[in-house]
């Protein structure tokens, strides 16, 4: 089974609702690997890799979020694979500097 990764951008009320915790949890579920950060503009970012039908669960589970979130626009990027943990991370805060 071929590893396909894709990068979200995630716009709304998706930061300080527990969104990025809520995201590894599922992500973790579907035997994703990758991370998701808060980006200063408010948005969250979240790089996913794995089986096609795993991270079109995790697409549908996005538009929705976390309890408290309001989701209003998601970017879906396909990416090249890459080297990444095991597991599936929150990283820090992207600042707008990095």
């Amino acid at each position: 089974m071929a590893t396909i990764c894709r990068r979200f951008l995630i716009s709304g009320r998706v930061q300080g609702v527990f969104y990025r915790s809520s995201t590894q949890h599922q992500a973790n579920t579907l035997g994703l690997r990758g991370w998701v950060r808060n980006l200063a503009d408010g948005r969250v970012e979240c790089l996913a890799c794995g089986a096609a039908d795993e991270l079109k669960e995790l697409e549908k589970w996005l538009e929705i979020g976390a309890k408290y979130a309001k989701v209003t626009n998601i970017v879906v990027i396909t990416e090249s694979p890459a080297e990444l943990a095991e597991t599936f991370e929150i990283w820090p805060t992207k600042s707008l500097s990095n």
